[in-house]
């Protein structure tokens, strides 16, 4: 075999290690001018992935809206950060741990959490809240019951252990998620007057970089280019690159660093997440246009084994990375000891912009940080423009006959996709803290501010039976529907942060419905003016060929007066008025139900942004006067399924009759209200506050142990009751123990 022959073999082989294309191969070389040596080819292949450098998507998110006068810290950050008045602002963020926990259930999702806390306090907020968006596959499918019983035992376990309340999440039951779960954390924390906000850009010649937290190991090693492929087969054997955590360990390290940052003794701060040191450093250096001397073998190891380029790609959970004057060290030392927790000097800051990194002496590299941080390369997928389909132009959308409405809405209730998750938030702590005003029974979760008393409103969005149906509908409905959802407990929308789950980009049918979902987004969240600040792009959650239902969740926050006479998601009392408010202009489709039944696909209209916004202002209104006792936001399998999961506080009704499509199809947007207003006060009170641009239907009233229908349905509360719980003890027979 010739020399050539050999060069290219070995060639060959090194980027598969390190999951590089020869065109990238080619491009590092132009760049630095030489072939990779030693840890470079481990520094290109972490910073150059997927998960770290979003070069499939950057040149979309570029254009996204993400400003408004309530803005603090956008992109760019560990995690945004709003204004909310009054000396307060918080932190938050979403992002996905999808192919870990596939991999490793439990420490996947654990790992999850701890890492999208760490994104909060990094920035100096306190984290006061957690949510989750999950999607798991048929009950049937092979390891479904363990991963959900893995995933929400894992989430449950970090989360209770280090003291933050998970107060909402959003749970998603298909076959398009049987070999590719996904799991998104988002945490939230507050900023208390006075508090500074913390950011990671590097400064000041000489002063030390610092390594805090835990120990460095070998877990999670080549984890952030494990999380940038497809998976095949052999994917369940990746498990020595999904991350160990310990959230005791992480609840010192929250309590140290607040301290640390509460004194003033850190100039910069980054957490060791995807990519570990070699993410955090370079990120650091890189936006502050220095450079950094760094020691390797001075990081403290778990693992006397461990070679120069574990020690870099490691993801070991429960880490920092710091800048630190070097008068202050000290300090910083003695306070990180108090709590247990090593603070090693690693390295200094220098004034030219590069990386020098030693190993016992020995450099082993010297490069400039922006040749990796920005100049990643940028992929520009094909993809095509939008085309809707299984549009009509005259109804009904929904073409069902034989059908039972009753029957339905018990078949509905009983199913996985539409049971209780009671067995999944039950093992969460909603209440650490004692600042939950609304937990995971309500469709929005709500902590009280401390020094304000005002309430903080969280919801999550993205409903993907809607994405399967049309990607750009889908898009604009993970910013309206969750708005609404806000508006309609009486909390302003403020703005969001996304996790951008898709398949494939290399796929044209998967980057054409990633354009659209994120135009789609864009143009909702304009309109409402609740800004994108932050998130995560999660790409090629494919498995043996086989993409996920494009999934573009959302975590939106929203701001209330006070957390007294919240509306509820259930009716509590009889007595009340029933109606359904709407947008002026509909889109209507068959749904989720639908889909279930495998009924004929058809829609019409669009989601309208004007008459959303115009909605949601409407809500707000009307909420303010104290005129809502009970609210829900129209959604999956329509108006009969609302009105029941509204019946399951224990209080019946008896509302008008409707047609079968009126009763299953979704028409976006529908919200349904209890009042305790007559019928026409509350009328005259919706027509002030909605100037007439959003239509009131009356339905009937509240009161009784029945759900009555028209003529059609007939159901009483302990049936609807029994059924609800009883979905989720078919689906899962062996993981309702404790329901």
């Amino acid at each position: 075999m010739g020399q050539d022959t050999r060069d290219n073999a070995e060639l060959d082989r090194k980027l598969r290690h390190y999951r590089l294309s020869r065109d990238e191969h080619r491009r590092i070389v132009g760049l630095i001018g030489r072939e990779p040596q030693g840890v470079e080819w481990a520094l290109f292949s972490a910073l150059w992935s997927e998960h770290c450098s979003y070069k499939s998507s950057r040149v979309h998110l570029k254009g996204l809206f993400n400003q408004s006068p309530r803005v603090l810290q956008s992109f760019g950050e560990n995690a945004g950060v709003v204004d909310l008045g009054e000396g307060e602002r918080v932190a938050f963020k979403m992002e996905s741990h999808n192919h870990p926990s596939f991999i490793e259930p439990y420490q996947g999702a654990a790992t999850g959490v701890g890492g999208i806390l760490r994104d909060i306090f990094t920035m100096g907020a306190r984290p006061i809240a957690l949510a989750d968006y999950l999607c798991f596959g048929r009950p049937e499918a092979k390891r479904m019951e363990k991963l959900v019983d893995g995933v929400v035992r894992g989430i449950g376990g970090y989360g209770n252990c280090v003291g933050v309340p998970t107060i909402t999440g959003q749970t998603e039951f298909d076959e398009s998620y049987d070999k590719n779960i996904l799991v998104n954390a988002m945490a939230v924390g507050l900023f208390r007057p006075g508090e500074k906000v913390f950011l990671s850009k590097a400064s000041g010649v000489g002063n030390l970089v610092v390594y805090a937290g835990a120990k460095t190991g070998r877990d999670g090693v080549h984890g952030a280019s494990m999380a940038s492929e497809s998976f095949d087969k052999e994917s369940e054997k990746k498990r020595p690159t999904v991350q160990i955590g310990d959230p005791f360990f992480e609840k010192l390290l929250i309590e140290s660093s607040l301290e640390v940052m509460e004194q003033d003794l850190v100039v910069a701060i980054q957490d060791m997440g995807a990519a570990g040191l070699t993410s955090s450093s370079f990120e650091m250096a890189a936006k502050g246009g220095v450079g950094f001397t760094l020691h390797l073998d001075r990081v403290p190891l778990r693992d006397a084994t461990l070679e120069p380029e574990d020690i870099l790609l490691s993801e070991s959970q429960e880490r920092m990375l710091m800048v630190v004057e070097p008068s202050k060290l000290e300090r910083l030392q003695a306070l990180y000891h108090r709590w247990g927790l090593d603070a090693v000097a690693i390295g200094e800051v220098t004034k030219d912009r590069v990386m020098r990194l030693y190993w016992k002496g020995d450099l082993l590299t010297s490069i400039d940080p922006d040749l990796l941080v920005e100049h990643p390369p940028r992929y520009e997928r094909a993809y095509e423009s939008w085309k809707p389909k299984h549009r009509i132009t005259d109804g009904p959308v929904l073409m069902a006959s034989g059908l039972k409405v009753g029957e339905e809405l018990l078949k509905l209730l009983g199913s996985a996709e539409g049971a209780s998750r009671e067995f999944i938030y039950r093992q969460y702590d909603g209440h650490v803290g004692a600042s939950t005003a609304a937990d995971c029974r309500e469709s929005v979760g709500v902590v009280r501010l401390k020094d304000s008393g005002r309430g903080l409103g969280v919801v999550l969005g993205c409903r993907p039976y809607l994405m399967r149906f049309d990607a750009l509908e889908g898009g604009r409905d993970t910013v309206a529907y969750p708005s609404l959802e806000l508006a309609a407990k009486g909390f302003e929308p403020l703005a969001m942060t996304d996790c951008l789950n898709f398949g494939n980009p290399e796929r044209l049918e998967v980057m054409t419905s990633f354009v659209a979902a994120l135009g789609g987004m864009n143009e909702l969240a304009r309109e409402l003016v609740a800004p994108i600040i932050s998130g995560n792009v999660s790409f090629y959650n494919e498995t043996e060929g086989r993409n996920i239902t494009p999934t573009p969740s959302t975590g939106l926050v929203g701001l209330r007066r006070s957390v007294e006479e919240l509306p509820t998601s259930n009716f509590t009392q009889a007595g009340h008025e029933v109606f359904v408010v709407s947008t002026s202009k509909i889109f209507e489709f068959g749904g989720a139900f639908a889909e279930k039944t495998k009924l004929e696909p058809r829609a019409m209209g669009a989601i309208d942004r004007d008459s959303v916004k115009s909605l949601v202002t409407s809500l707000l209104a009307v909420e303010a006067g104290g005129f809502i006792q009970a609210s829900r936001v129209v959604g999956k399998f329509g108006l009969g399924y609302a009105l029941s999961r509204m019946a399951l506080g224990g209080v019946g009704a008896e509302v008008n009759g409707h047609s079968f499509a009126e009763l299953f199809s979704e028409r976006l947007y529908e919200v349904v209200i209890a009042t305790s207003l007559s019928r026409e006060d509350f009328e005259k009170q919706w027509a002030t506050a909605s100037g007439g641009s959003a239509p009131i239907r009356y339905l009937g009233r509240t009161g009784g142990s029945i759900l009555k229908i028209g003529s059609d349905v007939e159901l009483t509360v302990q049936e609807l009751t029994t059924v609800y719980h009883r979905g989720w003890v078919q689906s899962f027979p062996n993981l309702a123990v404790n329901v």
